[in-house]
C-alpha cells in the first residue's frame, strides 16, 4: 500500500519517501485515514512501530489545510514526557515540513535549558509545538505563547505522561486548550490509567491497535542469562568483546551504577559512557549524537534511555538492572530491532532478581531458558518462590502503591477536573 492511498498530499508523500518510508507501517495505515478525518483517535502499537509519522504525516496536512495566511497562533500541540523524545518528534516534524509549499513553523521546547532562547525562538508565534509539560507552562505564564487556538492535541507515551511527575502539569495545561479539538493519544502500551484518561477527554475516539503478530513482531532475540550479582560488570565485558557489538545500550537502575558500570568499562578498554538524568541537557544530547554517529560502544543508562529514542542500527541491549515493571521491558527491549532491523536483548537475571523476571516473562507471555555461560556460572541459588514470594508478585508489589496503583491515581486527579474544560465538544 503507498502513502498516496492513505489521501496524503504530494508534497507529503514525496516528504514521506525522503524520509525513507517505504511503505506505511500498519500503525500508520491505520492511524493516518482517520487523523485526516478528524477523529479522535488511541493508536496503539509496539515501540519502533512508526508511531510519530502515524501522526506528524497527517497533523502537517491539516494545518496546511486550514492555514489563514494571518498571524501564526499554535494550532497543534505536542506533549511528550522527556526532553529527548521532544527534540526527536519535534525534528521528525520539522524536516516532513520543510517539503510543504507553505512553510510551518515548529517549536521544540522542554526543561533543563535556559528558557529564554525558547522565549526567542517562539517570537512571531509557532504552528506547532513540541513540549514537555512543565516547560510549556513556564513559556505560558511568561506569555510567550497561547493555547487558545489548539485544535489539535497529541500526547506521546501517554502512559509515562501520567506518571506522577506529570499528572498535575498535564491537568493545567488541559484547562488551558479549547473544548472543541482533536485529541490523538499514541503509545506502546496503555494500562488502565491511560484508558481512563482517554475516557474522560476523547470523543468517541476510534481506536488503532497494532497487536503483536508474527508478521509485525520486533526480530529481537531476547536471552536470560544467569549470573551472580557481583560479576556482571565481568560478564557484561565478555559479551561485548566475544559478540563485538559495535554498539550496545545497557540498563541500570541508577544514576549512580549509570556512572560506576561506564567507569568500570572504560577502565577495561571499552569505549564506555554514562547517560542519565544528572546530566545537562548539552551533555545529554552530545552522548546521543555521539552514540547514534559510533562514537561511543557502549552507554549506560537508566529507564532515561527507555522511551521513544530511536537510534538506527543499534545491534544490542543488555538489562544489567531489570526494569521495575514487564511494560518498562518492553520499553528498553524495543531500542533494538527497529525499523525491520534485528537485534538481541539481554536480560542478566541474579538470583534475588529471579522472582521478579519470572513476573515480567508471565506478563509477557514470554518464556526464556536461563544461560549460563562458561566461566560465569552462579555460585547463588534464587530463594524457593514460596518463601521468597507468597503472594507471586515477582516481590515487587509490598506495602507502596504499585505504579500501575500510582497512574490510576494520576489518571483520576486528571479527570476529575471540571469536564467543560477537557471534555471534547462539552
Amino acid at each position: 500500500m503507498p502513502f498516496a492511498s492513505l489521501g496524503l498530499s504530494p508534497a507529503l508523500v514525496h516528504a514521506a519517501e525522503k524520509a525513507g518510508f517505504v511503505a506505511p507501517t500498519p500503525i500508520q495505515a491505520g492511524a493516518i485515514p482517520a487523523i485526516l478525518q478528524g477523529a479522535d483517535l488511541l493508536g496503539a502499537a509496539q515501540t519502533g512501530s512508526g508511531k510519530t509519522a502515524a501522526f506528524a504525516l497527517p497533523l502537517l496536512q491539516q494545518l496546511q489545510l486550514s492555514a489563514t495566511g494571518g498571524p501564526r497562533r499554535v494550532r497543534a500541540l505536542v506533549l511528550v514526557p522527556t526532553r529527548e523524545l521532544a527534540a526527536q518528534v519535534g525534528e521528525v516534524l520539522r524536516s516532513l515540513a520543510q517539503h510543504l509549499q507553505q512553510p510551518l513553523k515548529v517549536a521544540i521546547v522542554f526543561g533543563g535549558v535556559s528558557i529564554n532562547p525558547q522565549m526567542l525562538g517562539l517570537r512571531g508565534g509557532a504552528d506547532i509545538v513540541v513540549a514537555t509539560p512543565g516547560r510549556l507552562l513556564d513559556l505560558v505564564d511568561h506569555k510567550a505563547l497561547r493555547l487558545s487556538a489548539v485544535a489539535h492535541l497529541v500526547l506521546d507515551e501517554a502512559d509515562r505522561l501520567l506518571d506522577l511527575g506529570f499528572a498535575e502539569e498535564l491537568q493545567r495545561v488541559l484547562a488551558l486548550l479549547p473544548a472543541q479539538r482533536q485529541n490523538l493519544f499514541f503509545s506502546a502500551t496503555f494500562p488502565a490509567a491511560v484508558q481512563a484518561l482517554a475516557d474522560g477527554l476523547l470523543n468517541n475516539p476510534l481506536r488503532v491497535e497494532v497487536p503483536h503478530t508474527p508478521g509485525n513482531e520486533p526480530a529481537i532475540e531476547q536471552r536470560a542469562i544467569a549470573v551472580d550479582a557481583v560479576r556482571r560488570t565481568q560478564l557484561l565485558r565478555h559479551l561485548v568483546k566475544e559478540h563485538n557489538w559495535s554498539r550496545v545500550l545497557v540498563f541500570v537502575a541508577t544514576q549512580y551504577a549509570a556512572e560506576h558500570v561506564a567507569e568500570k568499562l572504560y577502565k577495561a578498554g571499552i569505549f564506555a559512557t554514562p547517560f542519565h538524568g544528572g546530566l545537562s541537557q548539552g551533555a545529554r544530547k552530545q552522548v546521543l549524537q555521539e552514540f547514534k554517529d559510533e562514537r561511543w560502544q557502549v552507554v549506560v543508562t537508566t529507564d532515561l534511555a527507555a522511551r521513544g529514542l530511536d537510534i538506527a542500527q543499534l545491534p544490542a541491549v543488555v538489562n544489567y538492572d531489570l526494569p521495575r515493571s514487564a511494560v518498562d521491558y518492553v520499553h528498553r527491549i524495543g531500542r533494538t530491532g527497529r525499523a525491520g532491523e534485528s537485534g538481541v536483548a539481554v536480560s542478566f537475571v541474579t538470583a534475588d532478581a529471579e522472582a521478579h523476571f519470572r513476573l515480567i516473562e508471565k506478563r509477557q507471555h514470554l518464556t526464556i531458558p536461563r544461560e549460563h555461560i562458561a566461566g560465569f556460572e552462579p555460585t547463588e541459588a534464587p530463594a524457593p518462590a514460596s518463601s521468597a514470594d507468597p503472594q507471586g508478585t515477582g516481590g515487587i508489589k509490598g506495602k507502596r502503591p504499585s505504579k500501575k496503583d500510582k497512574l490510576r491515581a494520576a489518571a483520576a486527579a486528571v479527570t476529575e477536573a471540571p469536564p467543560a474544560a477537557h471534555k471534547k465538544g462539552s
